[in-house]
């Protein structure tokens, strides 16, 4: 079928618009006719080479949309149904069998193979130029920067027929990310101190999702004071501007001592050390900001020896249905109010989307696709 898709065709490439061909679904894929994708910082880094996708290829991981048709043994969605598409996994390595699916052994394939990951037609791309050269597709298995995407059936988490589903997008990866590195991560204790790095799209769900949690003390960090004046909207108690102050000194300043927990949502090194630092003995420091590949960092050694714990956490850990069915459920009941990072552009405008995040006018933006 003919698609319209945003296509990159090489490293560093911009984004143009072109109709493609997009195969039927076979054995175990849906189909999805796509309503809006968040355009998530992941997007951007591929683009420029920090995930190794092959180019000319789609985009885009936070789809969601309407199931338009499936392939043969598919019985757990169904055409018409309302779905966010998550991420992909094998579902037989022993972390997908663990509940981890996010840790897939075949992650690296599954997220940015450029093709299918499994089926009779495992590691072929399902999108075609007009004139028959290939398209990379099924980047996070779905490439969701077109109108329609192929994907996995059971990557799709069905929501309500009333839910805003142009909405729901982002909470596939950039918005669970934040939230599910609090719920499923961290898991605060009660009246635990955590500590945010990045007020940004992910940074401001961690403290929405932090309110949610029994931690009483909710630091956010960033250099943005609007940045900061929504943090304390959603959640945050304390806040700390770190073009003013040393933020490790005031962390310790207002805990008493080091926080029990730092999230890191910049990928910027030098940050990620103050993430580490704001945190002593038996805290944890979450790594979630993508760093440029082949980034390094050095901690101090008896200070981390002395029960720190650093942890990485990819897409908020867990299953995608049950942390997007609860975000979505939270959001309903007026207690997640993500919609407020949100801004829509078409899919043609997908360059302005970019440059608006990339100056920090917008959080978190959202393509909507004119069918």
């Amino acid at each position: 079928m003919r698609v319209t898709a945003a296509v990159v065709d090489e490293l560093g490439a911009p984004f143009r618009v072109e109709e493609l061909d997009l195969d039927e679904p076979g054995p175990g894929e849906a189909l999805v006719r796509v309503v809006a994708t968040g355009i998530c910082h992941t997007d951007e880094i591929t683009r420029h080479g920090d995930l190794p996708m092959p180019f000319p290829c789609v985009l885009g991981h936070e789809g969601a949309g309407v199931v338009e048709a499936v392939g043969d043994g598919v019985i757990d969605v169904r055409p018409g149904d309302h779905v966010v598409i998550g991420w992909p996994s094998c579902g037989t390595c022993r972390n997908c069998r663990d509940g981890e699916p996010r840790y897939c052994a075949r992650l690296g394939e599954a997220v940015a193979g450029g093709g299918r990951l499994l089926g009779p037609r495992a590691g072929e791309s399902a999108l075609r130029r007009p004139g028959g050269s290939s398209v990379h597709s099924h980047f996070f298995g779905q490439s969701s920067f077109a109108t329609y995407a192929l994907t996995w059936a059971d990557a799709l988490v069905v929501v309500p027929r009333d839910a805003p589903l142009e909405l729901l997008g982002p909470l596939a990866c950039g918005i669970s990310t934040g939230a599910g590195a609090v719920f499923n991560t961290l898991q605060p204790r009660t009246g635990s101190s955590l500590v945010v790095y990045g007020a940004g799209a992910v940074g401001l769900a961690a403290v929405m999702a932090a309110r949610l949690s029994p931690a009483t003390t909710i630091i956010a960090v960033d250099l943005h004071a609007s940045r900061l004046a929504l943090a304390t909207e959603f959640g945050a108690t304390h806040v700390i501007d770190p073009g003013e102050t040393d933020p490790v000194a005031e962390v310790r300043r207002i805990c008493g001592g080091p926080a029990d927990y730092a999230l890191e949502c910049t990928g910027v090194i030098s940050v990620l050390r103050q993430a580490a630092e704001s945190v002593g003995m038996l805290g944890t420091c979450v790594l979630i900001g993508g760093a440029p590949a082949g980034a390094e960092f050095t901690l101090d050694h008896l200070d981390t020896l002395w029960g720190k714990r650093v942890v990485g956490t990819l897409g908020g850990s867990g299953r995608s249905g049950v942390l997007i069915g609860a975000l979505a459920d939270l959001h309903r009941q007026g207690r997640f109010p993500f919609d407020r990072l949100v801004r829509y552009y078409d899919l043609a405008d997908i360059d302005r989307a970019l440059d608006d995040s990339r100056r920090g006018e917008v959080l978190k933006p959202v393509l909507r696709m004119n069918h």
